[in-house]
């Protein structure tokens, strides 16, 4: 059978009348046990009050605002009859204890009181150890706040530890001089568990309490008293300290989030330090993490500073470089990358994680267009007339019909150039480099392959200038002979888009009446989602096609 009971808010460890942040569920919802059912914010701590019992939520009695002590009633759950009795008798409040009344005083409460260790003039060494924290184990270290020889106060946060439910702070039970410091970041550690050291010092260290006995030499110091904490006690981290000098908004202030949203934001890569919070008391919310990552992916920064291989870009922190020591598999060498690759490689990755990327395929039938361009080769034996030169040709009739394809985002604006200056990736024994021919709607075909095989001679001998690689509005990636069927080229930013081409191929293509071999030359569009639209894209791979077939449409 099924009986409807009512889960309240436990023992708080001394906290009374703190307000909710969160509500977690909502009626009708079928929860596990230790579930979160809301979220808790005094002025010293967050904290999730988890389900005591598992089943269906019938009515949710509190919503955000509400403020609540040991014994106030949160939901009215239906559970089975012998869950029922489980979560009655493993209640910490008194069944006299109202909605949101203070819980009878008890041996509970007295055992939540610590006992300060005293001081002693001598002052030997001392541990300084993880207190109870309810039934949690094994919890790892995810922040170490001290460093051996810094001098710390009673209720100095040492380190930071995060469960699955719960996020906190271990506080120094007394002051001193710190000797050693016996944890790191990644440890796991449960009650008991040492985490610093004490060195002797004067007035500094505990001295034994009266029903110790001394330690044999060589045996390490018996641990400090420790306070009861509850399980779901997640203590407000400081905040690291943001670009700007303030935390979370707030000069100096405290980091607001629940352990919920931080986990959130650890998912996303956001450093919840970068995040203004909307909430009580300047709270980071959801949708605060949610739209910090939009405004950050729609607004990049104009000149992000540089990222070492594995670091965050705008405020996203990516998990480190994995670092391997790749000769106990096998011999290796060593090789330094060239001055080109290291800095197209830093633009690269830039671009690839600022700039939503979304790539076009098409088919072109550039079978005429071909059979034209041997024909001018042959006329003209001076110049060489490359599909490129012909594939620039017609983009500027498509960049005209298109003008979005040839513009850049500053900011909140979009700048549409007039200019149709074409960029082509040039390939190169220091690696990649892009060229710009300027005006290509000024000049004919003839002119555009002379400057392209120019441009590109000059790439190999490593002779570009500044000027030679500036001002493009559009890119043209090439693979020529190479080989290949479609790829994903990056936009160079601050351009919006580019365009990939592979190794023309003959395919069997229906013409109405019977398969023919026609010449087609891949096309691959990358673009960049927050200027252009599928649709647009779509449009502009098909003009674009249209115009390779029969290049008198860049006459019209």
């Amino acid at each position: 059978m099924a009986k409807t009971i009512e889960l309240t808010v436990p023992d708080l460890g001394g906290f009374e009348d703190v307000p909710i942040i969160e509500v977690l569920i909502a009626s009708g919802d079928t929860i596990v046990l230790d579930a979160p059912l809301v979220t808790l914010e005094s002025d010293k701590a967050t904290m999730e009050v988890p389900a005591t019992a598992a089943g269906v939520v019938r009515e949710v009695r509190v919503k955000i605002g509400d403020r609540v002590s040991p014994g106030s009633v949160l939901a009215n759950v239906e559970v089975a009859e012998d869950a029922a009795a489980v979560n009655v008798a493993a209640a910490p409040v008194s069944a006299a204890a109202g909605a949101g009344g203070p819980a009878s005083p008890g041996t509970a409460n007295e055992a939540a009181k610590i006992a300060e260790p005293a001081t002693a003039g001598g002052g030997a060494a001392a541990d300084l150890v993880v207190p109870d924290i309810g039934d949690f184990e094994n919890i790892p270290v995810i922040s170490v706040f001290v460093k051996a020889g810094d001098t710390i106060s009673k209720d100095t946060a040492l380190v930071e530890l995060e469960s699955d439910k719960a996020t906190m702070e271990v506080p120094a039970l007394f002051g001193g001089v710190l000797s050693d410091v016996l944890v790191k970041v990644g440890d796991k550690v449960s009650q008991g568990t040492v985490l610093a050291r004490i060195g002797a010092a004067a007035g500094a260290a505990p001295a034994p309490t009266a029903n110790s006995t001394p330690a044999a030499p060589g045996t390490p110091s018996p641990p400090a008293p420790t306070p009861a904490a509850p399980a779901f006690a997640a203590i407000v981290a400081p905040s690291p300290p943001s670009t700007n000098g303030s935390s979370n908004g707030v000069s100096g202030g405290p980091l607001h989030a629940s352990p919920a949203i931080r986990r959130f934001a650890r998912e996303l890569g956001v450093a919840l330090s970068n995040v203004k919070g909307s909430g009580p008391n300047g709270r980071v919310t959801r949708d605060d993490v949610q739209n910090y990552v939009k405004r950050t992916l729609t607004n990049p920064p104009a000149a992000p500073a540089p990222q070492t291989p594995g670091g965050g870009g705008a405020g996203l922190q990516l998990l480190p470089w994995p670092k391997i020591d790749f000769e106990k598999f096998g011999p290796i060498e060593r090789k330094p990358l060239s001055r080109i690759a290291k800095i197209s490689g830093a633009n690269l990755a830039r671009n690839w994680v600022l700039i939503p990327h979304v790539t076009h395929n098409e088919d072109a039938d550039v079978t005429e267009l071909e059979e034209f361009r041997k024909a001018v080769n042959v006329e003209h034996k001076d110049v060489k007339v490359t599909m490129l030169a012909l594939l620039m040709k017609a983009l500027v009739a498509v960049l005209r019909r298109f003008p979005t394809f040839n513009s850049s985002l500053d900011g909140d604006d979009l700048i549409l150039k007039q200019y149709i200056n074409l960029g082509f990736a040039a390939d190169t024994p220091g690696g990649l480099v892009v060229p710009v021919i300027r005006d290509v709607d000024k000049k004919g075909v003839l002119e555009i392959a002379a400057e392209t095989s120019a441009l590109a001679k000059k790439a190999r001998d490593g002779k570009l200038g500044p000027a030679d690689m500036s001002g493009a509005g559009f890119t043209i990636s090439s693979l020529g002979g190479i080989g290949g069927t479609s790829f994903t080229p990056i936009i160079n930013a601050p351009e919006v888009a580019i365009l990939g081409v592979t190794r023309t191929v003959t395919k069997p293509v229906w013409n109405g009446s019977a398969f023919a071999p026609r010449l087609i030359l891949p096309l691959s569009l990358s673009y960049d989602h927050r200027v252009i639209d599928g649709a647009a894209a779509a449009r502009f791979c098909a003009h674009l096609a249209g115009v390779l077939a029969d290049l008198r449409k860049t006459l019209l």
